[in-house]
């Protein structure tokens, strides 16, 4: 029973033919490359976690808030992402580039908070969240993520610490691995010697399997 009343009831989750796809994994492992691809192939609606406004609101949260209200933050960026969902799969197939898995990962790796401890935090709201058909999880090996972060274009503070804060990329796999053990809708995805069209063969060939 969703204990979430109105007006924070989230819209009802209707049956739907369309897919709700959800990319995963660290920075740099090529989810917003494959988000692109995949929302062409799929014609489908790209959308990133976090959403505006909270994107540009973020680089301020991360320099001043401490670690329970900047968890807020991306919880409420969170939240609005799968309002932003609901709305788009009403006119077709929806591809995200990150969603519940990593405000969970990179907020316990971030802050060295247990990752049990921010499920808990997590745990009233997460029937609000629109579940996923299908969530991918990219890795690498550390060598391919760093030469493909040598080549990123939109290089962030979060993506120059994953590599340079000791421990960093280590916390976040792990928190990752975690995550997607418990995620009924988890596909691990490897990404070393594939290419964005290789990896988006897969998935295209995992959403029609799923719907045949």
């Amino acid at each position: 029973m969703n204990p979430l009343r109105a007006p924070y009831a989230p819209t009802a989750q209707e049956s739907r033919g369309r897919p709700f796809v959800v990319l995963e994994g660290v920075s740099g492992v090529g989810k917003s490359t494959l988000t692109r691809l995949l929302a062409k192939r799929l014609g489908a609606t790209a959308i990133h976690t976090l959403p505006q406004p909270h994107t540009s609101l973020s680089p301020a949260i991360n320099a001043q808030l401490r670690p329970l209200p900047q968890f807020a933050f991306y919880l409420s960026g969170l939240l609005h992402t799968s309002d932003l969902v609901r709305e788009a799969l009403s006119r077709g197939p929806v591809v995200a580039d990150r969603y519940a898995s990593s405000v969970l990962a990179c907020h316990a790796a971030v802050n060295g908070v247990g990752l049990n401890q921010v499920k808990e935090l997590f745990a009233p709201f997460k029937p609000y969240l629109l579940v996923p058909d299908a969530t991918f999880y990219l890795t690498s090996s550390n060598h391919s993520l760093k030469q493909r972060m040598g080549t990123k274009t939109d290089v962030k503070q979060d993506d120059t610490d994953l590599l340079t804060v000791p421990g960093r990329l280590a916390r976040l796999q792990a928190n990752f691995q975690a995550v997607a053990d418990e995620d009924p809708s988890a596909i691990p995805l490897p990404t070393n010697q594939r290419s964005p069209d290789d990896l988006a063969d897969l998935i295209v060939k995992h959403l029609e399997a799923q719907r045949a």
